[in-house]
């Protein structure tokens, strides 16, 4: 497990005063869902200000620099305008970034107006950045957990988690899905991939999406693993409408149970001994996942 580093209110106010003394004065205060990769804060009213909270994270903000500016001319949702990078110090040891504020509370299906055009309107989005071009674009590797690169990096860790739970899961129901996931193959060239479609990296103002944010985990490659939310947060109808919308083959869609399949199960290791909420949730992702299978193939 990776260490995380301390980020303390006290420590960002000391960055800023010392890094950019024109921003000093304005007050700073955490983000409510700062996140957990990341650590963000508000500053003043119009920006926020984000910091890898581990080493693995690190390298994420030098490619947010440089590729967010070029990719939002292409896209019609607002995502994340860095507006200044922070140097490591003694005191914090990795680049940090300042962006301009996006307005918008996190994805919770309680706040979405119409999940079948939240639905469309993500597809949209993803089509969008499916569509821009690749060259010099990041490719997948540790600096992105592998997102948009081949499944089979998980392989191990998937069998290892599906032994440790045991009887929890239908195990036989469970690695069906999984190799019909590492056959299906990509044939297509590298896309844009976000990497992390996440419901605290989708903003909703107004009952709508309204801003895509954190693409630390952005390369280009296979886009099946930015569909994991089909199973994660929308239901059967709206995973339909998110499917026909999204457009892509029958393989992505599979290799797409698998990244969401992995990612449950993970989930369900992490909490198996709690009454969490994620743990949860973990489980309601899994019946869906081999639901889907089983009604595909049989």
């Amino acid at each position: 497990m990776n260490t995380k580093f301390h980020i303390s209110l006290e420590l960002v106010e000391e960055l800023v005063q010392a890094q950019f003394p024109s921003w000093a004065g304005l007050p700073i205060r955490p983000v409510k869902y700062g996140g957990w990769d990341n650590k963000t804060f508000h500053l003043g009213e119009s920006m926020s200000i984000r910091l890898p909270s581990a080493a693995p994270y690190a390298d994420q903000v030098k490619k947010e620099q440089e590729w967010l500016p070029r990719l939002a001319p292409h896209l019609t949702l607002p995502i994340p305008n860095p507006l200044a990078m922070g140097q490591p110090t003694i005191s914090y040891p990795w680049h940090w970034s300042i962006y301009q504020w996006l307005e918008g509370g996190i994805a919770r299906k309680k706040s979405i107006a119409n999940m079948n055009k939240f639905a469309t309107d993500l597809a949209h989005f993803l089509r969008q950045l499916q569509s821009i071009s690749t060259p010099g674009a990041p490719l997948p590797g540790d600096h992105n957990f592998h997102r948009g690169g081949q499944l089979m990096v998980y392989d191990q860790e998937t069998r290892d988690t599906v032994n440790k739970l045991g009887d929890q899961l239908d195990a036989d129901s469970v690695m069906a899905v999984w190799e019909a996931a590492l056959l299906a193959t990509w044939n297509g060239p590298p896309v844009w991939v976000h990497g992390d479609i996440y419901p605290t990296n989708m903003l909703v103002n107004d009952g709508e999406l309204s801003a895509v944010i954190d693409f630390g985990c952005s390369a280009v490659g296979d886009p099946a693993c930015d569909l994991m939310i089909a199973w994660s947060f929308f239901d059967e109808e709206s995973r339909e409408t998110f499917r026909r919308s999204i457009g892509l083959d029958d393989a992505t869609w599979a290799r797409a149970r698998g990244w969401a399949l992995w990612k449950a199960l993970l989930e369900v290791e992490r909490n198996q001994y709690t009454d969490s909420i994620e743990g949860k949730n973990a489980h309601r992702t899994i019946k869906a996942i081999l639901s889907e299978h089983i009604r595909l193939t049989n």
